[in-house]
């Protein structure tokens, strides 16, 4: 068996997405009762039909002819409701359901630690998240329940056709297992393209992703074509999965069709042996069973596709599941303090932390140092020694392999996630800015915050003149990640946005990299603001910016080299003297030529 039929018959992940449905249970129940309700009244019409030719019409009854006529309207009005409400319903349970799950998948993907977004391309990501969760929907509107639905139908037509003949419907079944040799060839065929259309898919948005996101990257190599091509190769493979999918439902429609004619000659052709036969004339009989035909294989020819369907929404939901069922996210123990309405002091200490993103490459070896609280400390060394994954660790981003850290003396694990970030600020080197006015950015859509404490707050850093000359002042819009400002400028709003938070804790990661003199003074500024009265630590590999730090702490390959002050580190001549005398060449060179 193939492993993609284990899947479409172990039914754990169907109950598992019934089990969404169960705030919906009497919406759900309905539609199975209209399910019956139609499978129930499918042959009462070709039973009137019968009926009305055989007596009314055999025998020029025109009165009754009249009423039979009004009745089956009035049936099939009936029935088009019934059908109706039941199409309406299921769908509606699919996108409830869509609802909740993808509410439940995003706000899980939220807790997940970074490290299953260093190894998950964001494209699967967003794929899980939009693509295979509308698949769910048609395990409603197309897969489970309306199958069922058909099933019902064909039952109770089956047994009407065997209650009114038996021999005329053994006849009329002749060609019945052509449909199934049929129907099983149509469904693997389908089943094959619909995984590689998934697969595709799934290809294409993070392929899109990653290169709309690397666009300049990919410009400014003039690797265009190289990446079309690519793209173009991932494409084809989306194009040519579909073009299968087409090819299998062009032959096997017609096929019943073709069928569907066979059965229907089948039928005339016994009913005439028999009236020439035996004199036994069956219009009634021939004209519902013609019409019980139709009925049986207008399900016939969708069930096919539904199992198909159903298939299909089974093997999405347990990707879907995958993400959910991912533990590997940020959990708070249920004693978890929150600090009941106070702020952190901002004492910090690293007691033998190590660390890895791999497990065989050690990022951090055995660190340890303090940073009492409201003082300044600046973390340097070499691209690499592990400076971005100290305050990483500190924000509980990644969690600790060995070791512990603690702020005031309680092991951070034992906050709760959303005090122990809000009373951190961070400003990153490369800051994200949303698509939206600058407002939106700074606040990050926080309603609480209101207008004058953004303002209040950027007039304490020097920066409201500088938003007020954006063309819309506070409403301007930055665009997707904040395209249409520079890198200066991206940085002082994250400033602001720091200081509008007030935050105990501070961490500057790189903030004054790669801008120009009047941004790097309007920034060092905003620095000397932010870091008054709170704790600051401070990445940075231009030493200039950190002379005023009260404490320096020297990393190399993940370890503690050195500590100290500026002055004391100099005079120590070791690792931290070195860097600088690297980055002030010019400067120390001339001394010792004069001398």
């Amino acid at each position: 068996m193939s492993a993609t039929n284990k899947k479409f018959l172990d039914l754990t992940h169907l109950r598992r997405v019934f089990s969404y449905a169960a705030p919906y249970k009497g919406r759900f129940y309905f539609s199975i009762v209209l399910a019956i309700l139609l499978a129930v009244i499918t042959p009462v019409r070709p039973f009137l039909i019968q009926y009305t030719v055989d007596q009314y019409i055999a025998h020029s009854m025109v009165k009754w002819l009249v009423i039979m006529t009004i009745i089956q309207i009035g049936l099939l009005l009936v029935e088009t409701a019934m059908r109706f409400f039941f199409s309406f319903m299921t769908s509606w349970l699919g996108q409830a359901v869509v609802r909740d799950l993808r509410v439940a998948v995003y706000k899980h993907i939220l807790r997940l630690n970074l490290r299953q977004f260093d190894k998950t391309p964001i494209g699967t990501l967003t794929t899980r998240t939009i693509n295979d969760i509308e698949s769910i929907n048609d395990i409603f509107a197309d897969g489970l329940v309306p199958i069922i639905a058909d099933l019902l139908s064909i039952i109770c037509v089956l047994a009407y056709m065997f209650a009114v003949d038996w021999q005329l419907t053994f006849v009329a079944l002749i060609p019945f297992p052509i449909i199934l040799i049929a129907t099983y060839y149509f469904r693997r065929s389908i089943n094959k393209s619909f995984l590689s259309v998934r697969n595709a898919v799934a290809s294409l948005n993070a392929f899109v992703q990653e290169h709309l996101t690397g666009m300049q990257v990919v410009q400014s190599f003039a690797i265009q074509d190289k990446e079309f091509r690519k793209f173009d190769s991932i494409n084809r493979e989306h194009r040519n999965a579909n073009i299968k999918a087409i090819f299998a439902y062009s032959v096997f429609f017609p096929l019943i069709e073709i069928i569907l004619a066979l059965s229907i000659s089948l039928i005339v052709w016994w009913s005439a042996g028999e009236a020439l036969n035996l004199g036994k004339g069956q219009q009634g009989v021939i004209m519902s069973f013609i019409l019980c035909l139709n009925l049986l294989f207008r399900p016939l020819r969708m069930i096919a596709d539904k199992f198909n369907v159903l298939q299909m929404g089974i093997i999405a939901s347990e990707r879907v599941f995958k993400v959910l069922d991912n533990d590997d996210v940020t959990k708070d123990k249920p004693d978890a303090y929150d600090g009941g309405g106070k702020p952190l002091n901002g004492q910090i200490n690293f007691e033998n932390v190590t660390f890895a993103y791999t497990d065989e490459n050690y990022v951090l070896k055995n660190v340890s140092f303090e940073v009492k609280a409201g003082e300044t400390v600046a973390i340097v060394g070499h691209t690499g020694s592990g400076k971005t994954t100290i305050i990483s660790l500190l924000n509980r981003l990644y969690q600790v392999k060995e070791g512990v850290i603690r702020i005031d003396g309680r092991d951070i694990n034992d906050y709760s996630t959303d005090y122990l970030r809000k009373n951190i600020g961070v400003v990153l080197q490369d800051v994200f800015l949303f698509s939206g006015s600058v407002m939106d950015n700074i606040t990050l859509r926080n309603p609480e915050i209101s207008k004058e404490k953004v303002i209040e707050a950027a007039k304490l850093i020097d920066m409201h003149d500088f938003i007020m000359r954006l063309p819309g002042g506070y409403d301007y819009n930055v665009m997707e990640r904040g395209a249409t400002l520079s890198l200066g400028q991206r940085q002082l709003l994250s400033f602001i946005r720091a200081m509008l938070y007030q935050p105990s804790v501070l961490i500057m990661d790189e903030a004054t990299s790669s801008v120009d003199t009047e941004s790097e003074h309007l920034i060092q500024h905003a620095i000397d603001t932010l870091v008054k009265g709170r704790t600051a630590i401070v990445i940075a590999h231009r030493l200039s910016t950190i002379r005023k730090a009260d404490r320096i702490i020297v990393l190399d390959r993940g370890e503690v080299k050195e500590t100290g002050s500026h002055a004391e580190l100099l005079a120590k001549g070791g690792f931290y003297a070195g860097l600088h005398a690297m980055q002030f060449a010019s400067e120390t060179a001339e001394p010792e030529t004069n001398g």
